[in-house]
Order: structure tokens, then C-alpha cells, then sequence
């Protein structure tokens, strides 16, 4: 596989990255929070990365609750990211009803989706196959009910991981190199093509579920049986040596980049690193020069409308040691949960949580 030189553009910029050692290190969402307001009250040092200012945020067109009508708060459903979803959506409730919105939980795995012509809206909070795929928002389509997030299209394509970053790769967008494997594959050929480290990913799966990073090339089956466990279709990824971002986009707005680090700096962000553990680094501001900052955003923003994403969703993104950025997948129902990055990106323009999930649901009006 030939790589896409498309990363050009990212070179206009000055790459040099201003002494991420300087900067304050965050071990967990709560002091992330804590220090980007304190780097916004105080002002950040002229010899740090470059962070603009915190823009307001346009206050929202619903006014009172009464407007949204009755809600069904869709979570937990029967995909493999459950117990994620069954958090994400338990938070998003609860912050609805603190403001006074009639919002129920709904969970398909217990309830007909034909209920939900009882309701006026859906604030979609389904992770994972089923409600993040372009099934339900055409069960939703269909009745006519307006809902949070991407419709079929985007859905559909942003949980295919294969499809999105070949559409990526068709508009010019630069994306890690990959191969489609079976049980047939030659392993040998894989090597050959991508290089090692490799990171091997279930398609169609969310949350670095059935995800194995493979260091040589024996290790290279017991990763894809492990991945194929979660569905027939899956790949491998040249891993990127360098710094993982996120990019949270709401209102076709990117949102300052939150930079994360595992503690275990050789490996990937996994689902324990998500979800479980307390020892992940964030940084907001996230350690980039002000240009490259812009820049990752502007990609993530292209990568995002490519997609037909609508609403709120974020990019993944590395940077190599080279500097150039490399796009990973889009996530069109992203986490809620108290360690999630759409609230803490939020959080850094002075948007809580309670008021984040008001501004998505008014998406729908």
C-alpha cells in the first residue's frame, strides 16, 4: 500500500513544538478542568504552546424546557459497549432533569423501538452497533422524530472504519495506512506492507474494544482472533510513534484539542485508559504551537463534514515524530461519562456539563 502523501499542507507550518515539559501535568479530567481555567484567568507564559482565548458560546435558541417537549434519553442497548453507554446516558439524564426537561431513559434491549413514537425527541446516547451505526436514527427518520447527532450516512459510515478512511483518503485527508485481513491473510505480506509496530481493530466496534497493538510478527494471529471475536471484518493499522489528540466538533465548530497520554506510554489509549483508569494524562491546552493547533483542527473539521457528521462528535488524531497528523476514526455518539473528552473540552470554553447537554438536545429544535 502506497502511503498518502496528502499530509503536504501540514508541513506550511512551523513544527517545532514549544516545551510541552513546561506545562502542567494533568492526571485525570477533574485537574484538566481545574488547570485550563487556571491557565485562562492567569494567562499562559509567552515560552508555552499558544491557546486562544475561550470564544463565547452562542446562548441557546431554547429558552425553557416546556420547548423540548417529552424526551426519550436512548442508552444502554445491546452492543458490546453497554456498560459504557449505560454511564454516558445515566449522566445525560440526570443533567437534562436538573434543568427541568421532561427526559425518560429509554434502553432498546428491554423496550420496542415502536415506543418511541410516545416522544418528541431522542438525545441518542446508544455507543456501539445499533445506535451508532445508522440503524436507529433510521428507525428514527422513519417515525419522523427528531434526534441528537449525524444521521444514516454519517452514522453509518463513521462506524465503519474501513469506509471512513477510504472516503478520507478520496478527499485528500491524511489518514494511517491500513490492510483489511481474514483468517487467509499473509502475515508476512502485512509487514511488509505496513511496518511494525502495527495496531490490529475490529471494524465495526467503538471504545478500542477487541484492539491488540502487535510488536512482531508472531503476534500478529492471536491479535486478529482476538478482533475477529467482535465481527468478520478486520484490519490493520500502521502505528503512529508520537502524540494522540482528540477533537471535539459541535455546531461544525472544533473545540480547543485535548492531548491524552497513557501512563504506559508504549501502548495505545485502550478501553482500561478510556474508562477505568485514573492514571491517564490529559492536557489542555494540549502542548501544539497556535498553528499547528489550528491546523489539526481545520483537518479534523474537514474529516468531520466529509462524513456529512452533523451536530457533535469527535476526531481522533496522531502526530508523528515528524510532525505531520495522521486521522484515526470519528466518533459520532461519543462518551459522556466522567471521563470522557467531549465535557472536558466543553469544560475549557466555560461550558458545563449540564449546559453541554442542553445546547446538544437543542440541536433538535
Amino acid at each position: 500500500m502506497t502511503i498518502n502523501n496528502n499530509q503536504e499542507d501540514s508541513n506550511a507550518f512551523d513544527k517545532t513544538i514549544n516545551g510541552a515539559d513546561d506545562k502542567t501535568f494533568i492526571t485525570n479530567p477533574e485537574s484538566a478542568l481545574a488547570a485550563a481555567a487556571q491557565a485562562e484567568k492567569d494567562g499562559m507564559e509567552n515560552n508555552q504552546p499558544s491557546q486562544a482565548s475561550p470564544l463565547s458560546i452562542t446562548p441557546s435558541k431554547v429558552k425553557d424546557a416546556s420547548e423540548f417537549g417529552k424526551v426519550a434519553v436512548i442508552y444502554g442497548g445491546s452492543s458490546n459497549e453497554r456498560s459504557v453507554s449505560l454511564d454516558s446516558g445515566a449522566a445525560v439524564l440526570q443533567a437534562l432533569q436538573n434543568q427541568g426537561v421532561d427526559a425518560t431513559h429509554f434502553d432498546p434491549k428491554h423496550q420496542d423501538v415502536t415506543e418511541l413514537r410516545e416522544y418528541d425527541r431522542v438525545f441518542n446516547v446508544l455507543h456501539g452497533r445499533g445506535g451508532e451505526d445508522g440503524l436507529l436514527q433510521g428507525v428514527l427518520q422513519w417515525f419522523n422524530i427528531p434526534q441528537t447527532g449525524s444521521g444514516i450516512l454519517a452514522s453509518a459510515l463513521g462506524m465503519d472504519k474501513v469506509r471512513t478512511k477510504q472516503l478520507w483518503q478520496g478527499c485528500g485527508l491524511s489518514t494511517a495506512p491500513f490492510s483489511l485481513l481474514t483468517a487467509d491473510t499473509d502475515w508476512q505480506q502485512v509487514v511488509n506492507m505496513l511496518g511494525l509496530p502495527l495496531i490490529i481493530k475490529p471494524v465495526h466496534e467503538g471504545s478500542s474494544i477487541g484492539m491488540t497493538k502487535v510488536n512482531n510478527l508472531d503476534e500478529l494471529p492471536a491479535a486478529y482472533a482476538t478482533a475477529v471475536q467482535c465481527g468478520d471484518a478486520v484490519m490493520a493499522e500502521r502505528w503512529i510513534t508520537g502524540r494522540e489528540f482528540t477533537i471535539v466538533i459541535i455546531d461544525d465548530e472544533a473545540y480547543p484539542v485535548i492531548r491524552l497520554e497513557p501512563a504506559d506510554i508504549t501502548n495505545f489509549y485502550d478501553f482500561e485508559a478510556k474508562y477505568n483508569r485514573n492514571d491517564t494524562s490529559y492536557y489542555i491546552p494540549c502542548g501544539l504551537s497556535e498553528a499547528d493547533e489550528k491546523h489539526l483542527q481545520a483537518l479534523s473539521l474537514a474529516a468531520f463534514r466529509a462524513v456529512d457528521a452533523k451536530g457533535w462528535g469527535r476526531i481522533d488524531a496522531m502526530q508523528d515524530e515528524a510532525g505531520n497528523f495522521w486521522l484515526l476514526e470519528i466518533n459520532t455518539v461519543p462518551g459522556m461519562t466522567s471521563h470522557s473528552l467531549v465535557p472536558m473540552a466543553a469544560k475549557a470554553r466555560d461550558m458545563d456539563f449540564d449546559k453541554l447537554c442542553w445546547h446538544i438536545l437543542a440541536q433538535t429544535l
